[in-house]
This record gives structure tokens, sequence and C-alpha cells, in this order.
């Protein structure tokens, strides 16, 4: 009875539209006075201590070094170098603003910080250059996803904190599924240009790529300094969060001294509201999670999920099925706190890693942010021109999501694509 509380309090509020960590932390609240548990100080020590965290402290701090490095001109250095490498490809303006995600990824660790910080700069260009407005909002909306694939990434730093995956090894095992789904969006782009010859390219130079490199040094050298500080044993994720911050900071007032003071207050105020919102989630979640811990309702959704799907490969097709269509109406982080602790239970009985699981996992989640009905990244997308948001939910939209589910199934089931990096670097 206390699961029938839980959860139809918790569908209830949002079905009437209520804030989802609201719904969640009444749903856990409610199931408690049920159970004769209520005890409000209880509820206050389960939020303040599931922030209470080391690893956490990451997210806040990849977030500010993202708003930093947009704002400090480093997004503008990384477009124009590769704009000098792949403009000249067909459709090579989109080819770019993929490659431009990938890159802004490695910095920021979230999707709708990449849509927006590439997307204001690669739309615009597109455009111009000859484009469909649909298929450019399409190409960084969905592009975008790749933010929080490609290490470091907060999503999964949110997986990490709630099963006993390693940050480090998660970080690993995003490198190649990102690649892959970059690749795989870059070939979407150039059928494009294959079919629209009349847009603009721009012509291939040595001279221009090397003076184009030389300006976005600054940029290219971030991934390598916090990578490989954390995979060098120089410091934790969180520690290199902080680093990067202080690097972005230096580079945007000093090196390129683009970020002023008015940048600077726009990139702390935008940090905080961001960061306000996914650890205020964070914190409900764990009211919800301490009421499914404490009366074993975990141990009983594993048991029922063995006892339907005793094949694991139907398993993970069931799990990319739900996962997919969770990711259209929830936050990223928000799915990521309640399910995780769920299904990572069954992980042990069919023999499956929970750092390739967890990869699967946040891409599946990360797809739902390029698909409506929530789809931030579509809002963001949509927002740079203005667009209703219909304007961005089209059929290059399409094609590109389709591309990277089958990216995603193909890493699903063949799990030494995620788990090569990580096997290789923690032996």
């Amino acid at each position: 009875m206390v699961a029938t509380i839980l959860f139809a309090v918790f569908i209830a509020l949002l079905i009437i539209g209520a804030p989802i960590s609201l719904s969640l932390a009444a749903g856990g609240a409610c199931a408690l006075i049920f159970a004769g548990d209520a005890n409000i100080v209880v509820i206050g020590q389960r939020m303040f201590g599931s922030l209470d965290s080391f690893t956490i402290m990451a997210i806040p701090l990849f977030m500010l070094s993202g708003n930093l490095m947009s704002s400090g001109g480093i997004s503008k250095r990384l477009t124009d170098f590769c704009d000098a490498i792949l403009g000249w490809l067909p459709g090579g303006l989109g080819v770019v603003s993929i490659f431009s995600c990938m890159l802004f990824g490695a910095l920021s660790g979230s999707p709708t910080a990449t849509c927006a910080a590439i997307g204001s700069i690669m739309v615009p260009s597109m455009l111009e250059a000859g484009y469909d407005k649909r298929f450019a909002l399409g190409t960084v909306a969905v592009a975008g996803v790749l933010g929080c694939i490609i290490p470091p990434s907060t999503v999964m730093i949110s997986y990490s904190s709630v099963t006993d995956a390693s940050v480090g090894s998660m970080f690993m095992g995003g490198i190649l599924p990102g690649i892959l789904m970059g690749v795989a969006m870059m070939i979407v782009a150039f059928r494009y240009g294959l079919r629209h010859r009349n847009i603009k390219r721009t012509s291939f130079s040595i001279g221009n790529l090397v003076h184009r490199a030389g300006r976005a040094i600054g940029a290219l050298l971030m991934p390598i300094i916090i990578l490989g500080g954390i995979y060098g044993g120089i410091f934790t994720p969180t520690e290199a969060a902080g680093v990067a911050c202080a690097y972005g900071l230096i580079v945007g007032m000093f090196v390129y001294r683009e970020l002023n003071g008015r940048e600077l207050k726009k990139a702390f105020i935008g940090s905080a509201s961001t960061t306000g919102m996914v650890l205020f989630i964070m914190a409900c979640a764990a009211v919800f999670g301490y009421v499914m811990t404490r009366y074993q309702l975990t141990n009983s959704i594993a048991d029922f999920i063995i006892s339907v799907c005793g094949n694991k490969y139907i398993f993970l097709l069931l799990v990319n099925i739900v996962l997919l269509v969770v990711g259209c109406f929830m936050e990223t982080t928000a799915a990521i706190l309640i399910l995780a602790p769920i299904l990572s239970t069954v992980l042990d009985t069919y023999g499956i890693n929970p750092v390739h699981f967890g990869v699967v996992m946040c891409i599946n989640l990360a797809i739902g942010c390029a698909t409506p009905p929530l789809g931030l990244n579509l809002y963001v997308a949509a927002g740079i021109t203005k667009d209703r948001v219909e304007t961005a939910v089209n059929r290059h939209t399409l094609a590109y999501v389709i591309v990277s589910v089958a990216i995603l199934m193909l890493i699903t089931y063949i799990p030494d694509i995620v788990m090569l990096i990580p096997n290789s670097m923690f032996r």
C-alpha cells in the first residue's frame, strides 16, 4: 500500500502540472505519513544529506565552466576551428555544428548549454549560407545531446551518485559512443548537403586552418587538461570541475579578453539558476528514494522485472523502450535519480556491467532532450530564431534521432564499444 500511495501521489501531481521536484517530495512525504513514519526532520535530513557529497559538487562547477566558456568567446573560436577543418564538405556547416557540439560537450557536460552555445553561432551562419531553417534547428537540437555523452557529463555524475559506478569509468565509457553518434549525425548532414548543392561552403586552406587552430588553442587544450588530469591521477572529477572553472575564467578574461564584468555576472546567474533546479530535484528525489529503500520497494520491483524478463537481451530492449519514452516526458536528471536505483539492482542477475548500463541509460535519456513534448533542446533551438518549438520538430530532427537510436542499439548489444577504454585505462 505504501508503494501505491508513493506512486499515486507522484503521478497525480505530475498530471496536474506540479513541478517534478515537488511531486517527488510530496509522494515520499505522503507515503511516510500513511505508514505512520512521518517525521519532518528525517525528510529534511535526507534532502540535505543527498547533496552533502564531494562528487555532486562537480555538477554546479561543470555548469559554471560551460557558461564561462560560452561567454568568454571560446565557443566562437571552436566553431571557427571546426569550420576550417570540415566546412568545405557538402552540408559543411551542418557537419561543423555537430563537430562543434562534440568539442563543446567536452567542456560543458550539459546538452542544453551545448545547444545554446553552438546554436547561437551556427544557426545564423547556416541560414545566411542558404540552409533550411528547419534543418538548422534540428541539427543543433539533436547534436546538443552530445554534450552529456562526451565526457565530462553532469548526467553521468548523477548516475554515479546513486549507483556504485565510477565517475571516471563512466566518463571514459562515453567517449566511443559519443564519437559514433557524432559521426552518424555528420553523415545525415553530409547527405543533406549532397541534395542541396546550392548552399555555400567554406574553401579549405592550410593557412586558414593553422590560423584558426592558433586562435582556438586555449579552448582545445581544456579537454586535454581536464580529462588528462583525471585519468593521470592528478585530480578527481570534482577537482577537475574546479580547474575547468579557473581555466575558463583565466582564458576568457586574460587570453581572449571577452569575459567582462557583465558577461561574468550573466554566467554566474545562469549557472546558479540551472544548478538550483538540478540540485533541488536531486534533494527531493532523495526523499522518494528513501521511501523505496526503507520499505524495500526496489527489491520488489527488481523481483518483478526478473520474473518477467528471463533473458538479458529482452531486458535491455525493454529498458531502451521504456527509457526512450520516459525521456520524452521527464527531465534527464530526475529520470536518472528515480530509475537508476531500481534498475541497477538487477544488473548482477543479468551479468550486465553497471558502467555499460549507465552509459546506455544516459544516452537514452539524452535523446529525450531532443524529442517532444518535453525536449528542452527543441525549445532552446527554436528560441534562437524566436520561432515556435514546432519549427524545430521536423523530418530532419527525426532523421538525426533515428541514427542516434541506431547507435544506441549498437552499443546496447555490443558492450565492448562502451567498455573498451575503461577496461584499458583501469586494469
